[in-house]
């Protein structure tokens, strides 16, 4: 995510949770850029919504509060979200931050949550998206994560196996 400006506001997300309590709440905030036309850029990767990723442009309607809630993708933007669940060391800060430097190396952006020994990946799609999914498979089979795949593109999924 960039820095903080004053064209930038929090976008709700309402998300339904499942018979397992997941996701652990039922709305996501993200912060997005304000385009003046009741659309928004995303700018971070989202923790638990499914189906959008940074960079997407989203239609917003605001509440009577204010409040900005997000509506239909106008323009996606061709990025993943990957998220982890780092098994390694319990999911603690120092795997979390060894993962996501790995990841980085291989063209990715992320940031991890302590609180759910969690990584968010943010895929552009100029990185390489068939070693990147070679290291997420290896590392599932090896149990150092489990992945979920929250939005992926075309090109990511041309690089699946068959």
């Amino acid at each position: 995510m960039t820095n903080i400006s004053d064209d930038h506001v929090k976008v709700h997300f309402r998300m339904e949770i499942d018979e397992d309590g997941w996701p652990p709440a039922s709305v996501e905030s993200l912060w997005a850029v304000d385009l003046g036309d009741g659309t928004v850029r995303l700018d971070n990767t989202p923790w638990f919504v499914r189906g959008v990723a940074s960079g997407d442009v989203i239609r917003v309607q605001p509440d009577d509060d204010g409040l900005l809630w997000a509506g239909e993708t106008v323009e996606p933007s061709q990025n993943c979200t990957i998220r982890l669940i780092v098994l390694k060391d319990s999911g603690s800060a120092v795997a979390q931050r060894s993962v996501l430097d790995f990841f980085r190396r291989l063209g990715t952006t992320g940031e991890g949550i302590k609180r759910f020994g969690m990584v968010a990946l943010d895929v552009p799609p100029q990185a390489d998206l068939l070693e990147i999914r070679e290291l997420l498979e290896h590392g599932e089979t090896k149990e150092w994560w489990h992945r979920e795949e929250g939005c992926v593109t075309a090109a990511w999924e041309a690089t699946a196996r068959p």
